[in-house]
Order: C-alpha cells, then structure tokens, then sequence
C-alpha cells in the first residue's frame, strides 16, 4: 500500500511541476503515473550504476555530480516515455531538484517516509 501510495504521490507532483515549470511536459495524470513508475525503476537499476560509474567525479565535487546524475535520470525518462518532455538539461536539473525537495517533504507529512 505504501508503494502505491508513493507512487501516486510521485505522479501528482510531476503533474503538478509540469504546470509550474516551462521546460517540463505532461500530457495526462496517466502520463505522470507512468513517469513516476518509469522514474523509480530508473533509480532503482540504472541510478547505482552511474553512481558507482562516476564515483572519483562525485568524490571530487563533493556530490554536486550526483545532481547531475539525477537530471540525465530525468532525459533518460524523456526519451523512454511518451508524452513527457523536458526542454533542456537545465529544466531537468531544475526538475530533479524540485522533485526531490517536494517528495521528501510530502512523505514526511504522509508519515511515509524511510527509516
């Protein structure tokens, strides 16, 4: 249950950051869900690689590169689902940013975030 929920907690917030921001496209909620669902088999299988992958740049930056690493998650699902578009790599740094913020806050009132 608490999957889905996050799951449906993702989708609203792409859907509502795709009205806020002006790089950021949704067609539909189903779209957004489908985003949500495609973003976190993303961070679940390809995330560490890259992480692993880019470990001497991330040490080097002091993490900053795993921003980065986040916003090609992001123009990687772009080009994996249809009917979700970012702009640039800015609007997806932005993007990432953004969600990132937004779900930790929103799990941590749900009382569903990870301990």
């Amino acid at each position: 249950m608490k999957l889905l929920l996050r799951l449906l907690v993702t989708a609203a917030l792409v859907l509502l950051l795709s009205n806020i921001l002006s790089g950021v496209h949704v067609a539909s909620f189903g779209t957004a869900v489908i985003v949500a669902v495609v973003l976190g088999l993303l961070n679940l299988f390809i995330k560490p690689i890259l992480v692993v992958l880019t470990l001497p740049v991330t040490v080097v930056t002091l993490g900053l590169f795993l921003l980065v690493i986040n916003a090609l998650i992001i123009l990687l699902c772009t080009k994996i689902v249809g009917g979700f578009t970012v702009d640039s790599f800015l609007a997806a740094l932005i993007f990432s940013v953004i969600l990132s913020l937004l779900q930790s806050i929103t799990y941590k009132i749900l009382g569903d975030d990870k301990k």
